[in-house]
């Protein structure tokens, strides 16, 4: 076995600063601090587009082609769960892409709806305007619906993760966290892009949503 970074930081960095950003939705919304969770929602959505241009032109790890597979592909990967083997995975398995791909299309629908949504008391998205309140109400249904398959989501990510470690003997957590994962020799490392890069594609998406929110 050998050390071989499979994650860069602007990616770990991305999924627990989401991590974070998350709960703190859930805590503004229920003890209803929503001016802050109208900021918290900006940073998620600049979070998202990040995500979606690095997944683009980031690293090896990152990139949605690279990922990406058949669904065919993943639940022939799903059928070897209980199998203890060596993880052979320099990024996301195959299911594990499909969830990757599904959260973010989630988080979309989350803060998309979000610009348009409304709490019927002070509170409304940059975007209402472009709505009338009729579609703004419906909008802001889906919003909170769309919120707890986004929670359903995130158990069933936590529960993949210890079966992985409790079935397959594989510490998924652990790379996330140091970027580094134990893997056989002969494993070809990952290309992996600047962190200078990330800030720069970090900007952009800050950018841009602070032009939607001026709109």
């Amino acid at each position: 076995m050998q050390p071989i970074r499979v994650w860069d930081l602007p990616t770990r960095l991305f999924h627990w600063v989401l991590v974070v950003l998350i709960a703190a939705a859930w805590a503004t919304n229920h003890y209803n601090k929503m001016e802050w969770h109208v900021w918290i929602g900006y940073s998620i959505l600049t979070l998202l587009i990040f995500r979606i241009i690095w997944g683009l032109i980031g690293s090896d790890t990152a990139r949605f082609t690279r990922f990406l597979r058949s669904p065919v592909a993943a639940l022939r990967h799903l059928s070897h769960l209980t199998r203890r083997e060596a993880d052979t995975e320099v990024g996301h398995n195959a299911a594990g892409g499909w969830m990757v791909l599904l959260m973010l299309a989630l988080i979309a629908v989350q803060t998309g709806t979000g610009l348009f949504a409304n709490d019927d008391i002070s509170i409304e998205g940059p975007l209402m305007h472009l709505v009338d309140k009729e579609q703004s109400d419906w909008l802001t249904r889906i919003h909170g619906w769309n919120f707890d398959l986004i929670q359903i989501v995130i158990v069933l990510h936590v529960i993949a993760v210890a079966a992985y470690m409790l079935l397959k003997r594989q510490n998924l957590v652990r790379p996330m966290v140091t970027g580094v994962k134990q893997m056989p020799a002969g494993i070809i490392a990952p290309t992996l892009r600047s962190p200078l890069l990330a800030a720069a594609v970090l900007v952009v998406a800050a950018g841009i949503v602070a032009w939607v929110v001026r709109l």
